[in-house]
């Protein structure tokens, strides 16, 4: 990942300060510089990236799959998962070429660069179309009626058009900026932290509080108990992978940016270490969509196995296919109730 593309050859003229370059330096490290100072760790990454790739590729692609062509309709939720899926599944293949640029072109600093950006670009992208899923759910069980007109299919497309230009804009502009400008990287990676990490955990925390707080009235609430609580199952799933998958990274960043003294060692550890944990996401989301639809899980199965066609009650039309992986049917079996999630047949549609 990033480093050596920022560290730049100066000009002849020029007589650039070495604590304005190592202070980026910090921020970014590609992985030949773990590679060439923490051998066995970096082999240790290798191995947990060609994990997750196989693993998210995997999920990812069978979820597509249902949500696209086993989906009766394209609620709104439904498709700010396809557009979080689509995010992981780049992410996911993004791993592999990671790791063939750095033993076949480690010198190509635009092979680089086009890599961190659409890492990092998929990255928030992933943490703004979570975010609009909980939005999303909470509306749909807190504010039924008045949602009813922006919860609107043609609205959420329009939203995630905007992510995506979002995200593509604010990313591209502090990389070109902090690259040619790296007295300034301070001042930007602030704000991109904010817009794309800072306010989407806290209208998560806020809204998954609130639908908890309903939770105790329900007489507020017209919507099923087992309902609400898919909601807040989804909710607290979110949350969790922010803990796990991206809160690490940004307060790596946010150290580096009040600390930029710190050892280069220490930095270069940390900012690998926390971008295999963001990488870990494309594997934890799979769990989410078992809370959009009530029927995610047991289609997976049926995927997997020859079942009777029936007619379900959610979004999701039953699938006759033979028996194939018992891998994938078991982890469905693991993440069909991460939560205590009702039964698919016990659920209303969302």
């Amino acid at each position: 990942m990033p480093a050596k593309l920022l560290t730049m050859e100066p000009s002849p003229n020029s007589t650039p300060s070495p604590n304005i370059t190592d202070l980026f330096h910090k921020f970014v490290h590609l992985d030949g510089e773990l590679a060439d100072t923490f051998y066995t760790l970096w082999i240790a990454l290798v191995v947990v990236n060609a994990v997750i790739f196989l693993v998210g590729v995997v999920l990812n692609s069978l979820a597509l799959y249902v949500f696209c062509f086993r989906t009766k309709t394209k609620t709104t939720s439904v498709i700010y998962t396809i557009n979080l899926i689509v995010t992981d599944l780049l992410v996911g293949f993004s791993l592999p070429i990671r790791i063939i640029m750095h033993y076949s072109a480690p010198d190509c600093r635009n092979c680089a660069l086009i890599h961190i950006f659409t890492y990092f670009v998929n990255m928030y992208c992933s943490i703004l179309f979570l975010t609009c899923i909980c939005i999303d759910r909470f509306l749909a069980i807190v504010q039924v009626e008045a949602s009813r007109k922006w919860r609107n299919p043609n609205y959420a497309k329009g939203i995630c058009a905007f992510i995506w230009i979002f995200a593509t804009v604010v990313t591209f502009s502090i990389l070109t900026m902090a690259m040619k400008f790296s007295h300034c990287c301070i001042a930007q990676i602030l704000p991109l932290m904010v817009c794309e990490y800072v306010f989407p955990l806290i209208i998560i925390t806020f809204f998954t509080t609130r639908i908890m707080c309903a939770l105790s009235k329900p007489t507020l609430m017209h919507q099923s108990r087992e309902r609400r609580m898919r909601a807040v199952q989804l909710l607290i799933t979110v949350l969790i992978i922010f803990m796990i998958c991206f809160t690490p990274f940004h307060v790596r960043q946010l150290a580096i940016s009040i600390n930029p003294g710190m050892s280069n060692n220490i930095s270069l550890v940390a900012y690998h270490v926390t971008v295999a944990l963001s990488s870990l996401n494309s594997c934890m989301d799979p769990i989410v969509y078992c809370f959009v639809t009530n029927n995610f899980q047991s289609t997976m199965k049926n995927i997997f196995r020859k079942s009777e066609p029936e007619q379900t009650s959610g979004d999701i039309i039953s699938i006759n296919k033979n028996s194939g992986s018992n891998a994938i049917i078991a982890f469905t079996n693991v993440i069909g109730n991460p939560l205590g999630l009702p039964s698919p047949n016990s659920t209303a549609s969302s």
